[in-house]
This record gives C-alpha cells, structure tokens and sequence, in this order.
C-alpha cells in the first residue's frame, strides 16, 4: 500500500513545480529508461533545464511498468513553453518509431495525439480503427 501510494504521488509532485509534459508510451524494456535520459540530454543541451527560475524545466522523470513495457515519462516545468514542445515533439515520437514501440499506452491515445498516431501506426491500421470507432460512436 505504501508503494502504492508513493507511486500515485509523483504526478502530483512533479505538478507543483507549474506544469508537466506527460507521454504514456510503451516501448521495449532494455531502453525503457533510455528515453528518459536521452529526453533529458536533449533537454540540457537546449539550455532548457535549471535550478532557477530562467529555465522552464526542471527535470525528466520516468516511472511506469515493467510487465508490459509502460512508461510514463514527464518533464516536469515551471512554466508551459513553446520551446519546450518544440525539443519535445516529434523527438520523443520518433525516438519511440525507431524503437517500433506505441506512443500510446496505458491511458489511451487521446486529442492532444491524435495527430502522432502515424508514428506508431500504419495507415491500413489507423482505417481500421476509425471504422471500428465509429461502428460504436458515429
């Protein structure tokens, strides 16, 4: 239960620092962390990440589950950023293509993604799922 809840406590720590870019993907498990430090890098190499208040991010962080590859990866930042999105996206779309992993995981793929379905899916795919989708929801 403890780990349980320490675990359930991190979205809403990272949160209180002003804001955080989350990406629910799934990815094989020998580079589950690599994602997280390769974001980072990239992230630092941009001049985007500080102890103070000049620098929108604070940090990359990534936590998720083991048994089927999940990870939650969130840079955690003080303030939303167009800088930040533009390291971030497509970055961390393509770096999940080459690794033939699904940018949507756990929670689903959601509007905010809609459009990056293509990294991760195939045309035929995407078809099929919008003729099931709307099977169910016209």
């Amino acid at each position: 239960k403890a780990l349980w809840s320490w675990r359930e406590g991190i979205p809403e720590c990272l949160g209180h620092w002003g804001g955080t870019y989350k990406y629910d993907v799934s990815i094989p498990i020998a580079d589950m962390y690599k994602l997280v430090e390769d974001t980072n890098e990239r992230m630092q190499a941009a001049g985007l990440v500080g102890d103070t208040d000049e620098f929108p991010v604070v940090g990359v962080v990534g936590y998720g589950h083991m048994g089927d590859s999940n990870l939650h990866l969130n840079a955690a930042v003080r303030r939303y950023d167009p800088r930040v999105e533009e390291v971030l996206e497509p970055f961390v779309y393509e770096w999940i293509q080459k690794r033939n992993g699904s940018i949507s995981a756990e929670h689903g793929l959601g509007v905010a993604k809609k459009k990056f379905i293509g990294y991760s899916r195939s045309d035929s795919m995407i078809g099929l799922m919008k003729g099931i989708k709307n099977l169910y929801d016209p």
